[in-house]
């Protein structure tokens, strides 16, 4: 490779002539061919990688799809090389080639003797400042995925128990109705009922729905007591028994009479078996309604995780706003109303629903934590000529001009100690910026602090 070939890429501005030719001599020069892989991510970034003509993408392994994350198309920019400060450097991505063209390769550690000789106080400063970034962004970023992993696993497990415990207390109580309306059967024919007055029965069953109950308590009681007079009146022995699922699945006096008159001495074994058999069909809704909520639940984290599904979609928004709601339900339920304006017409977009997931569950979880649990959390979706724009209010307190203005710097946050790392927002502006080529924003006022999303509709470019 010759001199003349490096001296005007920007990047070799101070080096002497002899430098240059030092630099050329300790590397190489490698061709760049379309579609053949120069580097890999994970391994050993053991060679400084200059682009000297061509263009190379950089792609990132993201579930079981390659993902571009950035491309080198301007002659100077560079890659790799990272052990030549860190033991522990790996490449970031995987080098692909896109366009014929050629790049100066210099080993690791060659890079590194020749900063020592020439720059050994810019090496130092360089080797502090990469092992400090690496420590301190390891670090915290770890403890914010686990906290924000438990805070999920907090909640999902809280919103799971309820339906399930439901589920539970009802195959419980299926189990004791069952045994009632099995020995009822046997009294009933041992009673010596005849088929037409057990068909007569069936049909007085079938004229009450046990979905139609009373909620009001006091009603429910009132009718209970109305019924249990009434049984007591006829000779049934076990009223305590017989009257409370009457009552609940709406059965009232004038039923239980008719109902008297068909059975006359099998009067007890048949009201005993007609609300054991409303007892049934109200604790199989129980159980029904408690597994389709946590089967909803887990299709909602699913669609949140977008375990199983291609990196890149053509997406709904609302579908991951409404999943990420879901999820953050247990921190939604004590104070906060939750207000959606979805319009109708906002199109479906081409994003990394995965990754937009996690930038609602940041601005949402920001929001509730403004208003301190209580207040209106306001969600709207719209489109705006090719973009959608997606905007979480909340009525909190608001920021400050000074805070709004570093909002989404990284390490900033105004949280107490213990309660914030300041990489939400920062997080969040780096997917939707250079992972999606929109914008985030912040507008803020005492009372209400709108996070507003711009989306391009199309896929965008790398």
């Amino acid at each position: 490779m010759d001199l003349e070939d490096l001296r005007p890429l920007p990047l070799f501005t101070g080096l002497t002539d002899d430098q240059l030719v030092e630099l050329v001599a300790a590397g190489e020069e490698v061709r760049i061919e379309p579609g053949v892989d120069l580097f890999h991510e994970g391994d050993h970034a053991d060679l400084w990688w200059v682009l000297v003509d061509g263009a190379i993408e950089l792609l990132r392994r993201v579930g079981r799809e390659d993902v571009v994350v950035g491309r080198m198309d301007v002659p100077g920019r560079w890659a790799g090389g990272f052990r030549a400060w860190d033991e522990r450097g790996v490449y970031l991505a995987t080098g692909r080639g896109v366009s014929v063209g050629r790049l100066l390769v210099v080993p690791a550690a060659e890079l590194r003797a020749r900063i020592d000789a020439w720059f050994p106080f810019g090496g130092h400063l360089v080797q502090g400042l990469s092992g400090t970034a690496r420590t301190i962004e390891s670090t915290v970023r770890q403890r914010e995925a686990l906290v924000t992993l438990g805070t999920l696993a907090a909640g999902l497990a809280h919103e799971i128990n309820n339906p399930a415990s439901a589920a539970t207390r009802a195959v419980d109580a299926l189990e004791t109705v069952c045994s009632t309306l099995l020995l009822s059967l046997g009294r009933l024919a041992q009673s010596g009922i005849s088929p037409d007055q057990f068909i007569g029965l069936d049909g007085l069953r079938r004229e009450v729905e046990p979905v139609a109950t009373l909620h009001d308590p006091i009603a429910l009681a009132d009718r209970e007591d109305e019924i249990s007079s009434w049984l007591t009146r006829h000779g049934v022995e076990r009223d305590w028994v017989v009257g409370p699922p009457l009552a609940a699945a709406g059965a009232d006096v004038a039923w239980c009479d008719r109902a008297a008159h068909l059975l006359g001495d099998a009067l007890e074994p048949g009201l005993e078996w007609v609300g054991s058999t409303w007892s049934v069909d109200t604790l199989l809704s129980e159980v029904k309604e408690s597994t389709r909520r946590v089967s909803e639940l887990v299709a909602a984290v699913r669609s949140y995780s977008q375990m199983d599904r291609a990196s890149m979609q053509h997406i709904d928004v609302t579908e991951g706003l409404e999943s990420t709601l879901v999820v953050l339900g247990h921190t939604l339920r004590d104070g906060v109303a939750v207000e959606r304006h979805y319009d109708p017409a906002a199109p479906r977009i081409d994003a990394y629903p995965g990754e937009l997931n996690q930038v609602w569950t940041n601005l949402i979880g920001n929001a509730v934590d403004a208003m301190g649990g209580v207040g209106t959390l306001d969600v709207s979706v719209r489109p705006d000529g090719d973009h959608l724009v997606v905007e979480i209010a909340d009525t909190g307190v608001g920021m400050p001009p000074e805070v709004a203005a570093r909002a989404f710097e990284a390490f900033y946050t105004t949280k107490e100690v213990g309660k914030g790392t300041g990489l939400g927002l920062d997080i969040a502006r780096r997917i939707v910026v250079e992972r999606h080529g929109g914008t985030i924003e912040v507008d803020s006022r005492p009372g209400r602090t709108v996070m507003r999303v711009r989306l391009p509709v199309a896929r965008p470019q790398p």
